[in-house]
């Protein structure tokens, strides 16, 4: 039986190992006349310990692909892997399993649970796993993000930057192979925008985090490894790390078509 295998990496046999990968991905919706291809043919590769961003106009296919690659959906055609794994060969259960040892999310509504307290939240992945995980690494990671006077607090006690803080911490807690990070800044100030990603960065920096972020947000992208551009469902543009005004001239060509 011929086994399909990810992408290599993109520098090559001695380059960092692809953790997220997808090859001619096609999303489509519907069926004959009425049938609408959110994603055409979409193929990528993502290396460890680099944050890449996505970007595109409206409609463009960004929050379909992050939820394929993130494995939340399937694809209608084409294969993705998270971790050598090929994803579209298991089962629900085990995608489930594999999402939870292996994939962690950051959401534009921070979706925490409000009965928990901030540190709570931050341990939850672990508690779900039915490990009882490194407490200094909990504890690490909550005082990263700055938080640690602020640890036994509810959701509704906290601001918004600090309950995206909460999910961050969350979304690191369990070590996952990749963070998906879907509009992090899209509900917050400029200010806290901007803490926020400097938190993300770090993530990348300090513990080699793989992310990948969809953004509307050129001040976002600007922080990202690499950005890609997306229209009528394919990736037409990948530009390496630059200014947010560099980000925004290439969205707006995009956008023209």
């Amino acid at each position: 039986m011929h086994v399909e295998t990810p992408p290599a990496s993109a520098n090559g046999p001695s380059g960092p190992p692809v953790r997220v990968a997808a090859r001619d991905v096609t999303r489509r919706y519907g069926a004959g006349d009425t049938a609408v291809d959110a994603l055409r043919g979409v193929s990528l590769a993502v290396e460890e310990g680099q944050l890449t961003a996505v970007m595109g106009p409206s409609g463009s296919g960004k929050s379909t692909l992050m939820h394929i690659l993130a494995g939340l959906d399937r694809p209608s055609e084409g294969q993705v892997w998270i971790d050598s794994t090929e994803i579209g060969q298991l089962g629900d259960a085990e995608l489930t399993a594999l999402r939870r040892a292996h994939v962690g999310f950051i959401f534009q509504f921070f979706n925490l649970l409000p009965m928990l307290t901030a540190g709570e939240n931050v341990s939850l992945p672990l508690e779900l796993a039915g490990a009882n995980g490194d407490r200094a690494w909990v504890d690490e990671l909550i005082e990263r993000v700055g938080l640690a006077a602020r640890r036994d607090h509810r959701p509704s006690e906290l601001s918004g930057g600090q309950q995206q803080r909460v999910a961050i911490a969350r979304a690191l807690v369990s070590r996952p192979t990749v963070v998906f990070a879907d509009e992090p800044t899209g509900n917050l100030d400029s200010s806290t925008s901007a803490e926020i990603l400097e938190l993300l960065r770090h993530s990348v920096d300090a513990y080699g985090q793989t992310t990948v972020m969809v953004t509307h947000d050129a001040n976002a992208a600007a922080v990202a490894d690499r950005v890609l551009f997306l229209a009528d469902g394919r990736i037409v543009r990948e530009i390496g790390r630059c200014s947010a005004r560099d980000v925004l001239a290439v969205l707006e060509e995009v956008s023209r078509g």
